[in-house]
């Protein structure tokens, strides 16, 4: 039966444009057209204004909310905490994340992603696993005792039961074979170079191997030096990489964050890298000021879409449509989606609504 609905907003912006006074119309969660207001005769269908509509925004990277770290408390209910949190922020799509474990809690999470989706839950894009198969120099918060190379076996069995539900693995290329490599990257999942120690060449070489996405620009990588450029310098001269950055103002300075955005353009998105309070498991997360610590090391950010999209405009000189675009249109193309981030005939209609001052309403 069809369900046509119309969004009409002061300003749209489409992912690509400005349009004013303009409306999208919905049919069963699709977008069948954006139209210009005066046009609609909206007496027989479900009408919505608003001062501002924007893609949905996309969080490819955070770990649990309202006190419910995924990783701790490895069930639907958590997933739904979190979807809660991130729509609130604006980010209607995300990845949940789990840090360095052990195999019992991956594959439990797993289960709990499945779970999740078998109770209608919205959101849930796919796991994303940080770690084990990490470099201990660049481990961060990240567990010593449980970071290791992986043999093909334990990649391959993970890999079979996290079957569709696994979407990304952050590893250290020089800790994994070129074997394990190949294989996780035939199963179509994305590898995201992190918590690394590579040298420029090695990050280079990998990038050469069809590795597109490293994790955090920055953090827990091999700096940019004048003779060693690391990691953070094969990121900048290999325009076919994407890389994410967490821009709170703790993990990375504003100023190295505009750095990092003048050389990489629209290579550069977001993630939020959020966590929340938590006594249990491996990381007990404590709330310091607006950013959160685990045994006194950084461990995750406060952050929400919305407040980094502000961050950007008010510390980095972004502008609003290219901060939209960070949070939803350049992560959407990491995952490879091709029906989000974007206003067009037969995207998702998948969008939030903004107020003045930039906060979600809708």
């Amino acid at each position: 039966m069809s369900n046509i609905k119309i969004f009409s907003a002061e300003k749209i912006f489409t992912g690509t444009e400005w349009l004013t006074n303009h409306s999208i119309i919905a049919e069963n969660e699709t977008i069948i057209d954006v139209i210009a207001t005066s046009t609609i005769d909206a007496t027989s269908k479900q009408s919505y204004n608003y001062h501002l509509l924007v893609p949905a925004f996309i969080d490819i990277q955070i770990y649990g909310a309202h006190k419910k770290l995924f990783a701790v408390y490895p069930e639907a209910d958590s997933l739904f905490k979190l979807y809660e949190y991130c729509s609130k922020g604006g980010a209607l799509h995300f990845c949940p994340t789990v840090a360095t474990n052990t195999k019992e809690v991956f594959y439990t999470c797993i289960d709990a992603v499945k779970d999740y989706w078998q109770q209608g839950g919205k959101g849930c894009l796919g796991l994303h696993l940080e770690g084990p198969w990490i470099n201990s120099t660049k481990r961060g918060a990240h567990i010593q005792s449980l970071i290791h190379s992986p043999t093909i076996n334990e990649v391959k069995e993970l890999l079979t039961y996290g079957k569709d539900v696994i979407k990304i693995i952050t590893l250290a290329p020089e800790v994994c074979s070129d074997e394990i490599i190949e294989f996780i990257q035939s199963k179509n999942i994305i590898i995201s170079l992190g918590h690394s120690n590579a040298t420029y060449q090695q990050a280079t070489n990998a990038f050469t191997k069809g590795i597109k996405t490293a994790t955090h620009v920055y953090n827990a990588m091999s700096a940019l030096q004048h003779r060693e450029p690391g990691i953070v310098g094969a990121l900048f001269n290999n325009t076919n990489v994407q890389a994410s950055i967490i821009p709170d103002g703790y993990h990375v300075d504003y100023a190295a964050i505009k750095i990092a955005k003048q050389i990489m353009k629209e290579r550069l998105f977001v993630i939020t890298d959020a966590v929340t309070e938590t006594n249990e498991g491996f990381y007990p997360h404590h709330l310091v000021g607006d950013k959160y610590e685990s045994n006194g090391i950084l461990s995750g950010s406060a952050l929400t879409m919305i407040k980094a999209i502000k961050n950007l405009i008010q510390y980095c000189d972004v502008e609003l449509d290219e901060a939209i675009r960070m949070c939803s249109l350049y992560p959407a193309r990491v995952l490879g989606l091709d029906n989000l981030g974007k206003f067009e005939k037969g995207y998702q209609a998948s969008f939030i609504a903004l107020n003045e001052q930039l906060e979600v309403v809708a």
